[in-house]
Parts: structure tokens; C-alpha cells; sequence
């Protein structure tokens, strides 16, 4: 029997109207070590895939009340049984039939009669492809947990700033995803607020949030302005993005001690303000050029004077915007985002941002993109 690799002995489903055939084929597995399964019809055999998740289906083609090809059909349309291998094995051996069963889904078509060692190597062969398909989703699976996990021990806990008085929710669409947050004390009483968004949902876009936390870590600080600390970021990440990526970012500079704000947009949505309770939320615009593509970038910063008791929230175009069935565009988004913080304008931050999200994103399941809101009062 093939070396799998892996602790559980595979599964054959073995479909064939003709008790001599399943005889056949059951003889031969059983010898190799298999464990075996056998119906007799399509609606049998599909009823014990999703009930047994074989790891391999033979199919005979021609059967009474529905032939083998249905069968593929519907096993291919049922999530739970569509990645399940199935080698036709049928007396109908013309090229027009074989190209039928390899485009409905097939993996392979041997014609009957067959021979026993013909038929072992082609199980063996398409077994090891399906465990080693496993083991890569498996690997992969790993590798955003291990991300993930990495992710979380980057994000900067309120309560080891609490001089910063900041809070956010961040749901990744991904085990870990391509939105960022951090928040990084420049000095006494002057905090910096950063959300940002890789461009992209794969391993790689998870792996950029890495490298901008070290980026972050390397260039914010009390010695360097602003303006130059995201020319040195923006010209690391002109290196090392691919040319299809982007990174978007608000940076918030909050300088409590002086009661002043300096808002840095390098192509995010952006911020919204509240100052004080009951008072009508603002959008604060400032522009600026996305971070990557460019080699040269400007900023022209928001200068603001803040008191007691503003609240500046930054989100990614997650919370604001959806597509497809669940379609919310950017207007209808801001819409939302706006009578949210007006709602929430007398509760405390963190509720404030609960409430914020729920309107938002009513339920977890209808993220389409990676959501981070994060909020900072004075």
C-alpha cells in the first residue's frame, strides 16, 4: 500500500451496479491493506461519501436509475464531497466518454476489463496526490496560525499605554490579515495612532503586517518628523512590495500635553471626530500619497487643536464597504459610520466602539474584508 504519510488507512468507495465487479476490485484492495466501501448505485453512493468522506471513489459509468457521470455531478456540487477524487472505471473506453468524465471532474477513466496492477498504481498515484494536497492545506493552515499568532502578539494593549486612552476592535477575514493597527508613545503625553491596509488577503499580505510593525518600530519616534519617518517607510516598502501591492494608512499624532493633533493620510478613509457629547461627528481630511509604488511620496498633514473629551476614531475601508450580496458602498458606509459615532457619542470608548461595529457589521459572518476600528479619546 502507498506510503501516505499519514496515521489513518485510506478509504475506498468502490460504485458498480455488478456485484462481480465490487468482488473484484474489494478482493484486490482488501490485499493491499485498504479499507473498503461499496455501493451499488449512484444515490447510494453518494449518500455514503457524505456520510464517510472516502478518500477515493471508483465509478462505474453505466448504472440504472443514474449513471456514473450524474453521480460525479452531484458528488462535485456538494461541498462536503467535491475534493473527493473520483476514477471512473467503465467499458465505455471511446475518447469522447473519457474527456466527458475528466471534465465533469474526474481524476482519471480506466477502461474495463482492466488489469489489477493497472488499477493499484492509479489508486496509488492519486492517493499520495490527495494526501499531499492535505498536508499543504494543513502546512499552510499552520503557517496563518503561526501568523495570527504573531499578529496578536504585536497589537499594543490599552492598559500598557494607558496614557494613550485608545481602544479598537480588529477582525481579520483570515486566520491573519492584511489590516494593521499600533499605537506608539513619541514622548511624554504624545502618542501616535496608526491603521493601515496591505493590499491583497493571502499569506503574503499577512506577512507585510510583520514588516511594517518593524518599519513602524524603526521610524516613529520623539527624534524624527513625521512627514520623514513615512518617507523612510514608504521608501523600504517601494523595495520589498510586490508591484500589485499598496499599503494605505492613517498616522495620528495626538501631543496631549500641548492639546494638539497632526493627522498624516497616505490614501486611507478618512477619520472621524467627535468632540464632546452630543456634538455633530466631523470627517478629517488630509491628503496624501499611498505607500509603495512610489519612490517619492507628499503628505499634507491636518493640523488641529484638540481638548477633553474628543474622540478620533480610524477604521479600514473593511467596515465602510462591502460587495456582493451583502454590496454596502463607501457613501452608504459613511452614512452608517456618522449616526453610529452620533449614537455613541455619551458611552464609554469601548462600548462606544462595540456599538460602532455592530451597525456596521451586524454579524461577524458578513465580513468580506479584514474590519479594524480603533478610537482614542482626550
Amino acid at each position: 500500500m502507498t506510503n501516505t504519510n499519514t496515521i489513518r488507512t485510506p478509504l475506498i468507495l468502490i460504485v458498480d451496479d455488478s456485484p462481480l465487479n465490487r468482488r473484484m476490485l474489494r478482493v484486490v484492495l482488501n490485499k493491499a491493506g485498504y479499507r473498503i466501501q461499496e455501493a451499488e448505485d449512484g444515490l447510494q453512493a453518494r449518500e455514503m461519501a457524505r456520510e464517510h468522506l472516502p478518500d477515493l471513489i471508483l465509478l462505474d459509468v453505466m448504472m440504472p436509475h443514474e449513471d456514473g457521470f450524474d453521480t460525479c455531478i452531484k458528488l462535485k456540487k456538494q461541498s462536503s464531497t467535491q475534493d473527493i477524487p473520483i476514477i471512473f472505471i467503465s467499458a465505455l473506453n471511446d475518447t469522447e466518454n473519457i474527456v466527458k468524465g475528466l471534465e465533469l471532474g474526474g481524476v482519471d477513466y480506466i477502461s474495463k476489463p482492466f488489469a489489477q496492477t493497472e488499477v493499484m498504481a492509479r489508486i496509488r498515484v492519486h492517493l499520495e496526490l490527495k494526501f499531499a494536497k492535505e498536508r499543504l492545506v494543513e502546512a499552510q493552515v499552520q503557517r496563518f496560525a503561526d501568523l495570527k499568532q504573531a499578529q496578536e502578539s504585536f497589537l499594543v494593549e490599552p492598559d500598557k499605554l494607558p496614557g494613550a486612552r485608545f481602544s479598537y476592535i480588529y477582525q481579520p477575514v483570515l486566520e491573519a490579515g492584511g489590516d494593521f493597527l499600533d499605537v506608539v508613545q513619541t514622548g511624554e503625553n504624545i502618542h501616535v495612532y496608526v491603521v493601515a491596509d496591505v493590499s491583497g488577503h493571502d499569506l503574503g499580505t499577512a506577512y507585510m503586517t510583520s514588516a511594517l510593525k518593524v518599519l513602524i518600530d524603526q521610524n516613529i519616534n520623539p527624534y524624527t518628523p513625521m512627514h520623514e519617518s513615512l518617507k523612510m517607510i514608504n521608501a523600504v516598502l517601494n523595495r520589498i512590495l510586490q508591484p500589485t501591492q499598496h499599503l494605505t494608512a492613517n498616522f495620528l499624532k495626538v501631543d496631549r500635553g500641548r492639546n494638539k493633533m497632526s493627522l498624516y493620510n497616505a490614501g486611507h478613509p478618512a477619520p472621524v471626530m467627535v468632540s464632546g457629547e452630543g456634538s455633530e461627528p466631523r470627517i478629517l481630511e488630509a491628503e496624501g500619497d499611498i505607500l509603495g509604488p512610489f519612490e517619492q511620496v507628499e503628505f499634507t498633514p491636518l493640523e488641529k487643536d484638540i481638548q477633553p473629551g474628543d474622540r478620533v476614531f480610524l477604521y479600514t475601508d473593511g467596515l465602510v464597504e462591502s460587495f456582493g450580496e451583502n454590496f454596502m458602498s463607501r457613501e452608504q458606509g459613511m452614512d452608517k459610520l456618522l449616526q453610529a459615532c452620533r449614537e455613541a457619542s455619551d458611552y464609554q470608548l469601548q462600548p462606544a466602539l462595540q456599538h460602532i461595529f455592530s451597525v456596521l457589521r451586524p454579524e461577524k459572518s458578513l465580513l468580506e474584508d479584514d474590519a479594524v476600528l480603533l478610537a482614542t479619546e482626550i
